[in-house]
């Protein structure tokens, strides 16, 4: 079921309201602004790499994936009941999470027609008691009735694999430029602060789309490099 904050973004990033859903071919397309063609993907990339590879043959396309830094909670205990809990989830969302999802992407980015936008946005979960009882401890206890936008600030676009190194900084520092040393996933998991397994996700995508290079092997692992 669509939600509203699929709804929202349609409509924030068509041309006009006569722009949203519209047929292109054999595909209808969430939004048309000019002659580039919008689709919003809050689902898995990975859901739209075979629409997304027949389009690009003849189209732009921009891909506009959300990147949810912040959800604020409501609860009731019916869709239209009154809400009965609202709260900040401590999850917060990072940009560097795009390259979970691009992970099963590489094979339709980089290409010269295709702009993947990363706008940071904060949302509205609405949650509502499970159906039936829970079975299994790891069982969620509820379920999502809708999610909506509360805002949207402009994060980052992505074009070509130089692009896909623009994400990896601490403050204004890039972490991996040219000029950097060689670097295994052990170093770039320290100087981004993050676990080994995430980075190692990270080397992946930025491995197979033409970012960086193996330079070379060492008992830790393969060195890289910017390309």
């Amino acid at each position: 079921m669509e939600t509203t904050l699929h709804q929202q973004l349609k409509r924030h990033y068509a041309a006009s309201t006569s722009d949203v859903e519209v047929r292109v071919g054999a595909f209808r397309i969430d939004a048309v602004r000019d002659d580039e063609l919008i689709e919003i993907q809050c689902a898995s990339l990975s859901a739209i790499r075979a629409k997304a590879t027949e389009l690009l043959r003849r189209h732009r396309l921009r891909i506009v994936k959300p990147i949810i830094v912040r959800t604020r909670i409501l609860k009731s205990k019916t869709k239209e009941g009154k809400i009965t809990s609202r709260r900040m989830s401590p999850k917060r969302g990072d940009v560097l999470d795009i390259f979970e999802e691009l992970i099963y992407f590489t094979r339709v980015f980089p290409h010269e027609n295709l702009t993947i936008e990363l706008p940071l946005v904060t949302v509205a979960q609405h949650r509502l008691p499970a159906a039936g009882r829970r079975r299994r401890r790891w069982q969620k206890d509820y379920r999502i009735a809708d999610v909506t936008l509360e805002s949207i600030d402009d994060g980052s676009e992505l074009t070509s694999p130089a692009d896909l190194l623009g994400l990896l900084s601490v403050g204004d520092r890039a972490v991996v430029t040219r000029q950097t040393e060689t670097f295994d996933t052990a170093d770039l998991a320290k100087r981004l602060g993050k676990p080994r397994w995430v980075t190692q996700k990270i080397a992946y995508v930025l491995r197979h789309c033409g970012a960086i290079e193996a330079h070379g092997r060492t008992r830790t692992g393969i060195r890289y490099r910017a390309a």
